[in-house]
């Protein structure tokens, strides 16, 4: 019987033992390989105070050890907490320290960036995979005595602990409004529920060879490391380089013939515009999904003309309930320059549009969607406030409410009954997928000791995302440039957060309350770049 997410894996190792389950830079592991793995790993947690219901941290880069750590934390009962590895030390010690991080899973090449964090973790008790040294206090332990410790004791079961479905697998952090970041905390029965629906919806079998684009900390990444290893799939980790370098990508699509392809549009924005796909075979693409963002309709025409074998969906969906949505695209000759819709609500899910009132609105007005599914997460980590404005309950009969998530998207349905994306209730934005939540680096922004007043407003990019641009007012007495602000901001903020470019003014527009006219700079800023 499989209710855990961990289940799925042993259940295919059993079923395909010697078939790769991951593959990173010509390495690969087995599903034998992966699951013996994990078992190691999660009976050396247990031995370092692994206690069930704890959250452990993941801080490494792409590699086959990120599969490893996350299946051997759940497997010691506990709750994998992706960091990003690019993202500032300060930021990655709030996200710990709010959610009681005492273990963390590393890497070698991690250790300059562990003595500032743990400099601002003191409950950090123990380190897996860099060795014991004078420049970190936690209790270390390197991959290879990890290893040996675990040959020694031949422990190769999983370890006998009691997990239900209910329990936490995962906490994603996210921007936060506040410029605290929020951790969405998902059960392995969301999990679970996520990987069954989305294997389902695009039928992955053990044939298929996905592509593991987005990082860890990226809720894209849930659909390669939890789908993947429950259809008995084989997993490929995109490299950081590929991934930058587009002609060098299509050539590993081409060489490790991958047959499903999931990223924001942007990453397929750089394929077609750089990929050199009229010199590449990529006939072994069957099925090729994107969200995030919008994708400009005139950039997807062209991908779909250039590989026509490939049928391609808009998935949609907050991290928060992992996806709802899907538009199966119809045939090129179809598209026009209309935004692509959302799609529908996907099966085992219901969905509803609400106006101002909390009332559904009637058909073909717009409203705010709200959804019911299996895959919703349980809620936002210590934070009851977020969470009593997070759910939408419909009364069904006494006691008992049906539960929704608010996701803060405006929609509309269209005539053909497919759900039409219209915008954003607050200031959230998608960068290249990422959710930023302007607030958050306003607030950051306002923290510098010579910045007087700041605004930060989003401009639209010619491939259908989005940049952040921003404007401050410095103290009279103010030492520093527009430079020396942005590199405060860069060790605050992830790197896709960070303005591009910041204005010093004098003053700001204001509206006729006395706010600033953050649509006034928006628009004066959007007329510069043309």
């Amino acid at each position: 019987m499989i209710y855990l997410l961990h289940h799925a894996l042993e259940q295919s190792a059993e079923r395909y033992p010697d078939h790769e389950v991951m593959r990173f830079a010509n390495q690969s592991l087995t599903y034998a390989e992966l699951s013996r793995r994990s078992n190691n790993l999660a009976h050396t947690l247990i031995d370092q105070g692994v206690q069930r219901r704890d959250r452990v941290g993941v801080f490494l880069n792409k590699s086959l050890e990120t599969a490893v750590a996350i299946y051997g934390i759940m497997k010691a009962g506990a709750a994998y907490v992706p960091l990003d590895p690019l993202a500032p030390p300060s930021r990655l010690a709030l996200a710990m320290r709010d959610c009681g991080v005492r273990h963390l899973v590393t890497a070698p090449n991690k250790r300059d960036a562990l003595t500032a964090i743990t400099a601002e973790t003191p409950d950090l008790e123990a380190i897996i995979g860099v060795a014991p040294g004078d420049d970190l206090t936690p209790r270390c332990l390197s991959w290879g005595e990890v290893w040996d410790e675990v040959n020694t004791l031949n422990e190769t079961a999983p370890p006998n602990r009691q997990i239900m479905e209910q329990d936490l697998a995962y906490i994603m952090y996210t921007s936060g409004s506040t410029g605290r970041p929020k951790g969405i905390m998902h059960t392995h029965y969301s999990g679970l529920s996520y990987a069954r629906m989305s294997v389902a919806t695009y039928g992955v079998t053990h044939e298929d060879r996905l592509s593991n684009h987005s990082p860890l900390h990226f809720d894209m990444s849930t659909f390669d490391y939890l789908s993947g290893p429950l259809a008995g799939a084989t997993t490929v980790i995109i490299p950081e380089p590929y991934a930058k370098l587009p002609a060098s990508l299509s050539q590993l699509i081409e060489a490790e013939r991958l047959t499903i392809w999931y990223s924001v549009p942007f990453a397929l924005i750089q394929l077609l515009l750089r990929g050199a796909l009229d010199k590449r075979d990529l006939s072994s693409l069957r099925w090729i999904m994107f969200g995030g963002e919008p994708f400009p309709p005139k950039h997807l025409r062209a991908l779909m003309e250039l590989l026509p074998g490939a049928r391609f969906s808009n998935v949609y969906g907050p991290a928060e309930v992992n996806q709802c949505t899907y538009y199966h695209l119809p045939p090129v000759a179809e598209i026009d320059d209309t935004p692509i819709p959302i799609g529908q609500i996907w099966d085992n899910a219901e969905g509803l549009i609400l106006g101002e009132d909390d009332q559904q609105v009637p058909p073909g007005e717009s409203g705010e969607l709200v959804v019911r599914t299996p895959t919703m997460m349980r809620g936002y980590w210590g934070r009851p406030d977020l969470n009593a404005r997070a759910f939408f309950r419909r009364p069904v009969f006494a006691d008992y409410d049906d539960v929704f998530y608010r996701t803060g998207d405006l929609v509309q349905t269209q005539a053909d009954g497919t759900l039409a994306f219209l915008g954003r209730k607050d200031r959230q934005v998608k960068v290249r997928g990422y959710r930023v939540e302007l607030d958050e680096v306003e607030n950051a922004l306002s923290g510098h000791a010579q910045v007087e007043e700041g605004a930060v407003y989003a401009i639209p990019d010619e491939e259908g995302g989005a940049r952040i641009g921003a404007a401050v007012i410095l103290r009279a007495d103010a030492g520093v440039d527009a430079a020396a602000v942005i590199a405060y901001l860069q060790d605050h903020l992830p790197g896709y957060a960070v303005p591009a470019h910041i204005d010093i003014v004098s003053e700001f527009p204001r509206t006729t309350s006395g706010k600033i006219d953050r649509n006034a700079l928006q628009t004066r800023a959007v007329a510069a770049a043309d």
